[in-house]
């Protein structure tokens, strides 16, 4: 599914909480008591985590009674089949996320302009339409592993109200969740695994029908600012005209720099494994924590 229609993106895990081996163990601090209206103190704010750069989800979620903002600056994608091509660009994608207790953030992406530009190489025509994407609202529900420890989880709904024109969109209200699995590995790798389920209407005629997601997401720091990831990702979408399988291999970089541990700067590359997939997506983004 398009992370633009399931936001998007971002290293698979949480760059900042990777552990770095010189760094010493803590006990985590009871924060049970804060929430929206009793924000977090900055001294107990979790290192920077995000959704960011891959198409993973991470289980963690933003403190009480902060802001998080996490966008791609430019994402261009595009993807050739039977000679016509398609290049979608998206300028900006926002996420805009709210922690209401410490285990809980709500969440809103929307993408303010996009463009999509059709070639047909073999009449030679070029089509195009642009404007504003489709809304999606979220709420991440961390059951384990938020403070730390080798496992974490989390649930997290959304809905997908549609604002875009027809062109850009399909008219529809969608809905699904997403169970991130966020497991601590030896020599300071992580590991993300990803299922995702959703409900999506028909591409022709009413009705519904299951898509599902999923990958495996690894990440490693590679220094303490820089940490490097690299995932296979895999869709079905059980459409009735017919079943659509795509298929990639998606590389990140975030680079969290020491003296503005609230801010992140990344970019990837995601390489389509089929005919299906679009061959190439590349984006650059930024997050910051308030």
């Amino acid at each position: 599914m398009h992370r633009t229609l399931a936001a998007a993106a971002a290293l698979s895990f949480c760059a900042a909480s990777a552990a770095w081996a010189d760094d010493p163990a803590s006990a985590a601090p009871d924060k049970s008591g804060f929430t929206l209206f009793n924000p977090t103190p900055d001294a107990d704010l979790r290192g920077l985590c995000t959704d960011r750069p891959t198409k993973s989800t991470s289980p963690c979620t933003v403190d009480a009674g902060h802001w998080q903002l996490e966008s791609d600056v430019y994402n261009v994608t595009s993807q050739t089949d039977a000679g016509v091509t398609t290049v979608t660009q998206l300028f900006t994608s926002p996420t805009l996320k709210l922690g209401v207790t410490n285990t809980i953030d709500v969440e809103a992406n929307i993408v303010p302009y996009e463009r999509i530009t059709v070639h047909d190489s073999t009449s030679g025509v070029t089509t195009s339409a642009a404007g504003a994407g489709d809304l999606f609202l979220r709420a991440k529900f961390n059951l384990l592993g938020d403070d730390g420890g080798n496992v974490g989880f989390a649930i997290e709904p959304y809905v997908k109200i549609p604002t875009a024109g027809r062109v850009l969109g399909n008219g529809a209200v969608e809905e699904g969740v997403l169970t991130p699995i966020q497991l601590s590995l030896p020599a300071n790798w992580q590991l993300v695994i990803d299922p995702e389920f959703d409900a999506l209407a028909n591409a022709v005629g009413a009705g519904r029908h299951f898509n599902t997601s999923s990958l495996l997401s690894f990440s490693y720091p590679a220094t303490k600012e820089i940490t490097v990831s690299l995932e296979v990702w895999g869709d079905a979408n059980f459409d009735p005209t017919g079943t659509v399988k795509q298929a990639s291999f998606d590389l990140g970089a975030a680079w969290i720099p020491a003296k503005s541990p609230t801010f992140q700067l990344d970019g990837g590359v995601n390489l389509g494994l089929n005919h299906a997939t679009p061959g190439l997506q590349a984006y650059v983004g930024v997050s910051r924590r308030f």
